[in-house]
């Protein structure tokens, strides 16, 4: 027996309260990190991105002057 789309909906229950209650049973599952881990993290992430950017900057420099006298 086939069931109407209709009786499907009210089976299945409404989709914005179904997914917000399926996103709070997720994140109940979340291990999440120390505060000292978090840090730690973060710091890296500056550090490297800080490392990076002089890195992108020196070879700006570089390539600038080496155009320069190309030119």
């Amino acid at each position: 027996m086939s069931t109407t789309k209709q009786e499907e909906r009210k089976r299945r229950g409404n989709p914005v309260s179904t997914y917000f209650k399926g996103a709070y049973a997720e994140m109940r599952k979340v291990t999440w990190p120390s505060r000292e881990e978090t840090w730690r993290k973060a710091w890296t992430v500056i550090g490297f991105s800080a490392v990076f950017a002089v890195f992108l900057g020196v070879l700006d420099f570089i390539l600038n002057k080496a155009l320069e006298i190309i030119l």
